[in-house]
């Protein structure tokens, strides 16, 4: 029995997938964020994790019944929908990024590109308040959602194999912060000092789907402070509001 609006599938042993019938947009984000508050408090669940347009859920023991987990996810549908779970506004977090030409490979071919000016496209990117539908891709990168379609821009038709940590780029309609070195096709404007992911840390990325992120821009010596900190004492990002 699946739902009209998704459909469940076993995955794993202990894993199951819900994908939903609907394209990615804030109504629906709303909707996977307060269902997954309801699938967290299950004892049968072990965490529950957001994608685009699905969730994907550990649990603590193997499906036995998959029509008794379908059932129970559709009551549980059902439950958020009635009860308009109270979702929290999600915090907005503030991103140090350096635009200066070490760190934008492609700043300049992209503002000519697009017809702006490099500081006015560096005011639009960091103008935007940008919302945080899943992380994925690689452990700690923010999907992002709002880029101001000013900035709108195809991704590299030859991707390069070694973006650097912290690179800021922009593909498609897409902006975000690369959190390791790793192949990758977008447009590179900018790095930030830091780190998004770290394993040692609990949890080991500082955000959550649901949550905003803002760029703001600093210079050379302010980079080479925070990188320094980063590294000594691990610097901890704060929440902006």
């Amino acid at each position: 029995m699946s739902s009209r609006f998704f459909r469940i599938f076993p995955l794993h042993l202990k894993a199951l997938l819900i994908q939903y019938n609907q394209q990615p947009s804030k109504v629906l984000l709303e909707k996977l964020l307060s269902f997954k508050i309801l699938i967290e408090k299950e004892v049968k669940v072990s965490r529950c994790v957001m994608g685009y347009q699905s969730l994907l859920i550990h649990l603590n023991e193997e499906i036995n019944n998959l029509s008794w987990w379908k059932h129970r996810l559709n009551e549980l549908q059902i439950k958020s929908e009635i009860k308009k779970i109270k979702i929290n506004k999600g915090k907005l977090w503030k991103i140090p990024v350096c635009y200066d030409n070490k760190y934008a490979p492609d700043l300049l071919s992209l503002s000519k590109a697009l017809k702006l000016e490099i500081d006015e496209l560096i005011k639009i990117h960091t103008q935007t308040k940008y919302r945080i539908y899943f992380l994925g891709f690689l452990p700690g990168f923010l999907y992002l959602d709002g880029l101001d379609e000013r900035l709108h821009f195809p991704r590299k038709v030859n991707p390069i194999l070694n973006v650097p940590k912290g690179a800021v780029g922009i593909g498609g309609k897409q902006t975000g912060v690369y959190p390791n070195f790793s192949p990758g096709g977008w447009h590179l404007i900018g790095n930030t000092p830091i780190s998004l992911f770290d394993i040692k840390q609990n949890p080991p990325c500082f955000a959550s789907p649901g949550d905003w992120v803002s760029f703001t821009s600093i210079d050379q010596k302010t980079y080479n402070d925070l990188e320094k900190k980063n590294q000594k004492d691990k610097f901890k990002f704060l929440p902006y509001d």
